[in-house]
């Protein structure tokens, strides 16, 4: 309940919400009021406390901000949630973001759950790429690191095997530096392609109990192998992500996804950005959107620096190396001399 009177000074109001539950304002608060502590430093309006009732002054513009985070924040613990400081930053976020979408849906929509550890979406970004995998048979999940487009479509591949969706699980990831080096690794070909896997292992152990991965995988209810593996298949109910995808050629991509099968789902993963074939080599990830655009059923998912979910700096850096490479971009184009050859000058350095 909310009201909303005149105070002393011209330009601002007062806004008074009331809290009729004492458990729902004794999580609003926090322990040691650091939730309370946060939301104040975060919104430009005063706020104060006194008893069940909150009250915030400042502009109308403000106040409104301010009484919709406490409205989305109240939701989250109505809907059994423990506030955390995180879940305040990313509600505000998303708040700022100033998209109909309320946060409080996105931060509740559970994916998957294993000893008390939910898995779930964190932004707006990331809520439409898993709704677009329910919706969609090949899903394209673009975007920067930490954004978590691999570790949410493996949540989905989870998922879907626990729910009976598909028989199998099948990861797959491009060998890209191995092309030339794989030789001089140590071991036998499983040991020289099980660094450019691990984080597919990595992910599934976050989801699954660790000792029931190995029976799994002799199963072959879960396969994890390079995308070389994948030539001349059809794959049959299975739930199958391609990773780093941006190392693929085009002629890669098209044989991976050729290799779709009936009650089959595709999620490819991958940053343009962060291309590491050799410099005369086109990623077929870059081509596949102009290749696929208004294929019924493909979807492509971009996400961005805002849907970072790792240390607030890793979006900051995505950013920054963003505005460097426009920068970088811009000169090359105000210096570069008419008529030139395009093989005449010095290769571009690629990262």
């Amino acid at each position: 309940m909310t009201g909303t009177e005149h105070s002393s000074a011209a330009a601002r109001v007062q806004t008074r919400i009331e809290v009729s539950d004492p458990k729902i304002m004794v999580n609003l608060l926090g322990p040691k009021d650091e939730i309370l502590k946060l939301i104040e430093r975060t919104v430009v309006s005063d706020v104060h406390v006194r008893g069940n009732e909150i009250t915030v002054t400042g502009s109308p513009a403000d106040n409104a901000t301010a009484e919709r985070l406490f409205s989305e924040l109240i939701e989250l613990i109505e809907k059994g949630e423990t506030l955390t400081v995180d879940a305040v930053r990313r509600t505000a976020a998303m708040l700022a973001q100033n998209i109909s979408e309320r946060p409080a849906d996105v931060l509740t929509l559970n994916i998957l759950s294993r000893r008390g550890r939910t898995i779930r979406p964190k932004t707006f970004g990331q809520k439409r790429y898993v709704d677009a995998i329910d919706a969609n048979t090949i899903v394209f999940g673009i975007g920067p690191a930490g954004t978590g487009k691999t570790y949410l479509a493996m949540a989905k591949a989870v998922q879907s095997l626990q729910a009976k969706q598909v028989n199998r699980i099948i990861l797959t990831r491009p060998a890209v530096e191995a092309g030339e080096r794989l030789g001089f690794l140590p071991g036998t070909l499983n040991e020289k392609i099980d660094p450019y896997l691990r984080p597919l292992y990595d992910a599934l152990h976050d989801m699954l109990e660790p000792d029931s991965i190995p029976r799994l995988m002799q199963a072959g209810t879960i396969e994890v192998a390079p995308l070389a593996y994948m030539r001349g298949r059809t794959l049959n109910d299975a739930f199958i992500i391609l990773d780093e995808a941006q190392n693929t050629t085009p002629e890669q991509m098209k044989m991976f996804l050729t290799r779709l099968g009936f009650s089959s789902k595709i999620v490819v993963t991958g940053d343009v950005t962060q291309v590491d074939l050799p410099n005369s080599t086109v990623s077929g990830l870059q081509v596949v959107r102009q290749i696929l655009d208004g294929v019924e059923d493909v979807h492509f998912a971009e996400l961005s620096s805002n849907d970072v979910v790792r240390h607030r700096l890793v979006s900051e850096i995505v950013d920054a190396y963003a505005r460097y490479d426009a920068d970088q971009q811009a000169t090359q184009s105000v210096h570069a001399v008419p008529g030139r050859a395009a093989s005449g000058g010095r290769p571009g350095r690629r990262r």
